[in-house]
């Protein structure tokens, strides 16, 4: 039986952000007419090479191309039409780049032997960073990668300074038997490499989506009002966050409109000096101490505008802010709105209404004392009122919350009227070892 594929060819079988989605993949074979093929390799080497035996190739397939030395085993992530834009993307030109062919599809022999190099690359990575701590190299060997057919292996490093590595490129070559190639990269594909979760709670951007990185300064935390914190700016790889790029271009945008924050307002009561902007809302806060936030005022960015432009006509104004627009103003304080209809958070803080107490008896018709003789209720009265001290208040069986017991009070208030209304009954049993009477005898 034939398997049934869960996913189309199109889609990878992992997250990686070297993954290409072909949208063109329901095209007719005779309009893809480009030969070129985009091959990935371990962590994030690509290449591109032509298909110059015509070889029917989807994404995925596992296939041998040329190197130099040897050949070198990959999988394929994207054919035709799509490699080529895929090349414009990444600004290599089509008439300029050197391709190299695409030989095969990788028999199992060529498998077998790329998985036995690739179960190598950890024990030669840590046997070369002893190596370069012996020779007291300040450079750290972050991964290493071998070529399919075992005749190269790359070396990737990081280093701050310039480093001599000539003498550790023999004793490497000397000690793996192999060509030695070593590559430089920086803190940040490092951590693209190695992966992790950043304080936002998802995958970091380097290892999921970010190719090209951007350098990152403090202007950018500046132009935000972000606090300088070292240790909050940073990232895992010890620079600055990729993420404080992102949203900078919105924030320039939105100070287009505001003063510059090194001009003072002058008050007939003082001078005051900017102490922080909230761009969202569009006002600036003022202090009357350079350097301590002292009589804080929140103006608008209009009205900030506006004394500036007097302070330039050599006028002082009296207030920075107009008691009007004060009063006016309505401070709304952030609560808990149902804007989707939910129920009250504290509704579960609330006591329940306790229900009132069905007894029993309730329903039931209860037995007037005496049985149909009114005389007897009368009498009955007389005797229970005659029993009770004069001083003494009567007494009830109370629940939890000061609530009478009805139960209890109504079997205190029930007469028995079990030994009064019970008819007697007949003997009919003769009693026992009893003598018979002299008008009996007789």
């Amino acid at each position: 039986m034939e398997e049934v594929q869960s996913k189309c060819s199109t889609c990878s079988s992992r997250s990686e952000k070297l993954n290409v989605f072909d949208w063109l993949a329901d095209i007719p074979e005779g309009c893809n007419v480009s030969d070129i093929v985009e091959v990935q390799f371990k962590n994030t080497r690509k290449s591109y090479f032509k298909n110059s035996n015509g070889l029917r190739l989807k994404k995925g397939d596992v296939v041998a191309v040329e190197a130099s030395p040897g050949h070198d085993i990959g999988k394929v992530s994207c054919t035709g039409e799509i490699a080529v834009l895929q090349m414009k993307k990444n600004k290599l030109s089509l008439h300029s780049y050197e391709f190299k062919r695409l030989y095969r599809h990788a028999k199992p022999v060529d498998v077998e032997k790329w998985e036995e190099a690739k179960g190598l690359e950890h024990e030669t990575m840590i046997e070369s960073r002893k190596i370069a701590l012996d020779l007291n190299l300040n450079m750290k060997i972050g991964d290493v990668e071998y070529q399919g057919d075992r005749t190269k292996a790359i070396f990737y490093y990081i280093a701050d300074e310039r480093v001599d590595f000539r003498q550790l490129i023999k004793v490497l070559a000397d000690r793996f038997k192999v060509r030695i190639e070593m590559r430089q990269i920086g803190a940040r594909q490092e951590a693209g490499r190695i992966g992790g979760i950043g304080p936002c709670g998802r995958e970091l951007c380097c290892s999921s989506w970010i190719t090209n990185f951007v350098s990152v300064t403090t202007n950018a935390a500046r132009y935000q009002e972000i606090s300088l914190n070292p240790q909050k700016l940073a990232g895992q790889c010890g620079k600055l966050k990729c993420c404080l790029n992102f949203e900078l271009d919105a924030y320039i945008d939105a100070q287009k409109d505001f003063p510059r924050i090194n001009i003072p307002l002058e008050t007939v009561d003082g001078t005051y000096y900017h102490f922080k902007t909230d761009i969202f809302k569009g006002v600036m806060w003022y202090s009357s101490d350079r350097m301590v936030p002292a009589n804080l005022v929140e103006m608008p960015v209009s009205r900030i505008k506006e004394v500036i432009r007097l302070n330039k006509r050599g006028k002082k104004v009296d207030q920075l802010v107009d008691e009007r627009v004060v009063t006016k103003r309505e401070i709304k304080t952030l609560d808990y709105e149902n804007v989707v209809g939910e129920d009250s958070i504290s509704r579960f803080d609330e006591p329940k209404k306790k229900r009132p107490s069905k007894s029993r008896n309730a329903n039931k018709k209860r037995r007037k004392p005496g049985g149909n003789n009114p005389n007897a209720n009368k009498q009955q009265g007389e005797r229970s009122q005659s029993d009770k001290p004069k001083g003494d208040k009567p007494t009830q069986n109370k629940r939890e919350g000061g609530k009478p017991n009805n139960r209890s009070s109504n079997r205190n208030k029930r007469p028995n009227t079990r030994s009064n209304n019970r008819p007697n009954r007949p003997n009919n049993s003769a009693p026992k070892n009893n003598k018979p009477s002299d008008e009996s005898a007789k």
